[in-house]
C-alpha cells in the first residue's frame, strides 16, 4: 500500500540529511529541488531512492561539501564550467542557467562541465530551459554500468539523454532517458520489491541475460538500450558512446572505464563527471514553432491505440500523469518498503524520519 508524504516533508527530510552529512546550503537545495521532481514526476529511481548515496559521498570526502563551480573558459555561446567536485544538481543549474542566458544573447547556449557529480534526472535541466521558452538538452556521463554488446564488462554508465522543448500554452515535449534499457535504480527498486526483471534491462557476469535483480548488481552489468544485440541494442551501445563524446572527451572529464564506481562501499575515488547542458532558441530558426510541435504530438496523441491501451503516448505524459496524481493525492506515494528504509537512512544521519499523511 502507498504512504503518501507532501513535497513539503520530503524536502525537509532531503536537506535535513544532507546538512546532517555537513553539505552547503545552496547544494542541499539544489539536491532537494531535483529529488522532489524526480519523484513527483515518477521516477522513483532518481529520486529519494539516491539520497543515502549523496550523503555517503559526503561523509566519505568524496564530493566537496562547501564548494561551488565556477567558469574556466567561455565565448559568446559556449562555456567550459569546473564542478569543483560539488554536488552534480548544483553543477547542473549553474550550468544550465549559464547556457539559457548566452542563448538569449547568441540564439544557442552550449555547456560543458567537468568534474561533476551524479545531477540527478536529465530532465529537470531541459525543464529549466522550456520554462524560458527554449529547447533545453542535457547529458552526463556515469560510473559504469552497462555492458557493452558483445561484452561482458561494464565500460559505460547508464548515460542519459533528455531532450525537452516548449509546445503550445503548458504543454511540451519531453524526452528524459538512459541509454540502457532502464537506469539501474530500476533495479534497485525491483530487489527492494523482491520482483524479478524483464527481459532486456541486465546481465549476470558472463554477459548472459538475466531476470535476479541480484545476478545484474552482483558482478553483472546493465544492457544496452535494445537489449541484447538481436533486438537492437547496439544501437543503444552507440548512443551511450555519443553520450560519452559530448560529456567525458569534450569537457575534459574521466570517461568511460576510468569513472568510480558507486557500488563500492569504501570508495575514496572523486568522480570527475562530465555533462553537458544546451539552451536552443526555436525562434531563430523556422516559424511557428510551438504551434507545429503541439500538431505533432496530438497527431500522435489522437491514434487509434492496441487492445488494452488507454491511447497513445508522446515523451512526457507520464511524467504530467504522475505529477496530477501527487497533486490530487497532496503528497508523492511511497511504497511502505522504501519508507522502511528511508526510517533507516533517518537514524543513520540522526534526523526525524519523514512524516506520513494520515
Amino acid at each position: 500500500m502507498a504512504k503518501i508524504v507532501t513535497t513539503r516533508e520530503v524536502r525537509r527530510f532531503i536537506t535535513s540529511c544532507l546538512s546532517s552529512a555537513g553539505g552547503h546550503k545552496v547544494q542541499c537545495e539544489d539536491l532537494a529541488d531535483i529529488l522532489v521532481a524526480a519523484d513527483t514526476r515518477g521516477h522513483y529511481s532518481h529520486g529519494l531512492n539516491r539520497l543515502e548515496m549523496y550523503c555517503d559521498d559526503y561523509t566519505r570526502g568524496t564530493t566537496d561539501r562547501d564548494a561551488l563551480p565556477t567558469i574556466e573558459k567561455e565565448t559568446a555561446a559556449t562555456a567550459l564550467v569546473n564542478g569543483n567536485n560539488c554536488l552534480g544538481a548544483t553543477v547542473g543549474k549553474f550550468c544550465m542557467n549559464i547556457a539559457i542566458q548566452k542563448c538569449k544573447e547568441a540564439g544557442v547556449g552550449v555547456v560543458t562541465a567537468k568534474n561533476s557529480n551524479h545531477y540527478g534526472i536529465a530532465g529537470y535541466y531541459g525543464l529549466m530551459a522550456k520554462q524560458a521558452g527554449l529547447i533545453g538538452i542535457s547529458m552526463t556521463n556515469t560510473s559504469p554500468l552497462q555492458v557493452p554488446t558483445r561484452g561482458k564488462v561494464c565500460t559505460l554508465g547508464t548515460n542519459p539523454i533528455s531532450v525537452i522543448a516548449p509546445a503550445q500554452t503548458d504543454d511540451y515535449y519531453a524526452l528524459d532517458m538512459a541509454t540502457t534499457t532502464v537506469a539501474v535504480g530500476k533495479i534497485e527498486v525491483a530487489r527492494r520489491k523482491g520482483e524479478e526483471l524483464p527481459a532486456g534491462w541486465g546481465c549476470d557476469s558472463e554477459g548472459i541475460e538475466a531476470t535476479k535483480p541480484e545476478a545484474v548488481l552482483n558482478g553483472g552489468g546493465l544492457l544496452p538500450l535494445g537489449g541484447r544485440e538481436i533486438s537492437g541494442g547496439y544501437k543503444g551501445y552507440g548512443l551511450a558512446l555519443m553520450v560519452e563524446l559530448f560529456c567525458g572527451i569534450l569537457a575534459g572529464a574521466t570517461w568511460g572505464p576510468h569513472i568510480r564506481s558507486w557500488q563500492v562501499p569504501d570508495e575514496t575515488k572523486v568522480a570527475d563527471l562530465g555533462q553537458f547542458f544546451m539552451a536552443l532558441d526555436p525562434g531563430v530558426f523556422g516559424p511557428g514553432f510551438e504551434e507545429r510541435l503541439q500538431q505533432l504530438m496530438d497527431q500522435h496523441r489522437a491514434l487509434d491505440p492496441i487492445t488494452g491501451q488507454d491511447g497513445v503516448l508522446v515523451p512526457g505524459d507520464p511524467e504530467r500523469t504522475h505529477e496530477k496524481l501527487c497533486e490530487e493525492s497532496g503528497g508523492i506515494p511511497y511504497h511502505e518498503a522504501f519508507i522502511r528504509d528511508m526510517g533507516f537512512l533517518a537514524e543513520k544521519m540522526k534526523v526525524e524520519p519523514m512524516m506520513m499523511l494520515d
